[in-house]
C-alpha cells in the first residue's frame, strides 16, 4: 500500500467536497452533542456510507446520510456501550490497559463500519470480518493504516474547528485503506463481489 498516495487522494477528497463535508460533519457534531451521544455511532455509520459513496461516484455527500443506517442504531449502541464499560475498567487499574484495550479494539475493529454498511453483515460477522482483514498479510501494513487515522483524529480532538477537516480526512482514509485491502482495488470502482473475502451471515446476529 502507498502511504503517500492513501493520504492525498483523502486529502484531495476532502477538498474536493469541501463544502458538503463541512456541513455533514457539522451536522452530526451538532447531533452528537444534543443526544449526549446516544446518536454518536450511528450517525458515524451513516457518515461512512456516505464518504464510501463519495469515492466510488463522486456522489455529494448529504445531512440525510447520517440517518441512513439507522437499522444498525441497536447493535451499535449497544457496542458503544460494552467498548465504553471495558475502556472505563482498564483505565480504573492503571491508565496504560485503558489505552491498550482502545489500541486493540482500533486495531481489530477498524473495518466494522465499512463491513457493516457496504456489506450489509451483521454486528458479530462484520467484527469477524474486520479482525480477518486486520491479520491479513503484512500485518503491519494495518497498524500504520490506524496510527495514521488514530493520529488525523486526535489532532482533530486537540481543536474542536480542526476536527471539521481531520473527520472526513480520517474517515476517507479508512474508507479508501477498505477498498484497497479489503476489496483489493485502488480507484474505490467496481469489485466482483465473488472476490471479496467475507464470512457468510450468521443465523443468530441479532443485527441482520
Amino acid at each position: 500500500m502507498d502511504f503517500k498516495d492513501l493520504i492525498v487522494r483523502s486529502w484531495q477528497n476532502t477538498l474536493n467536497h469541501i463544502g458538503p463535508l463541512l456541513l455533514i460533519t457539522l451536522v452530526q457534531l451538532v447531533l452528537i452533542i444534543v443526544t449526549l451521544g446516544i446518536l454518536a455511532p450511528v450517525t458515524t455509520a451513516g457518515y461512512v456510507d456516505s464518504l464510501l459513496q463519495v469515492v466510488r461516484d463522486d456522489r455529494k455527500p448529504e445531512v440525510r446520510d447520517l440517518f441512513s443506517q439507522m437499522r444498525l442504531f441497536f447493535p451499535l449502541f449497544l457496542l458503544s456501550i460494552l467498548v465504553a464499560v471495558v475502556a472505563f475498567i482498564g483505565f480504573s487499574l492503571l491508565v496504560l490497559p485503558g489505552f491498550a484495550v482502545l489500541a486493540f479494539i482500533a486495531f481489530a475493529a477498524f473495518y466494522l463500519l465499512p463491513y457493516m454498511v457496504d456489506q450489509k453483515l451483521g454486528l458479530f460477522d462484520a467484527l469477524k470480518a474486520s479482525w480477518q482483514a486486520a491479520m491479513q498479510e503484512p500485518v503491519s501494513e494495518h497498524i500504520i493504516v490506524v496510527i495514521i487515522y488514530v493520529a488525523i483524529m486526535s489532532l482533530g480532538s486537540s481543536l474542536w474547528f480542526a476536527f471539521l477537516i481531520t473527520q472526513p480526512m480520517a474517515t476517507f482514509i479508512m474508507v479508501e485503506a477498505y477498498h484497497q485491502r479489503v476489496l483489493g482495488n485502488r480507484s474505490g470502482g467496481q469489485t466482483d463481489p465473488d472476490d471479496i473475502d467475507v464470512p457468510p451471515a450468521s443465523q443468530d446476529d441479532p443485527a441482520q
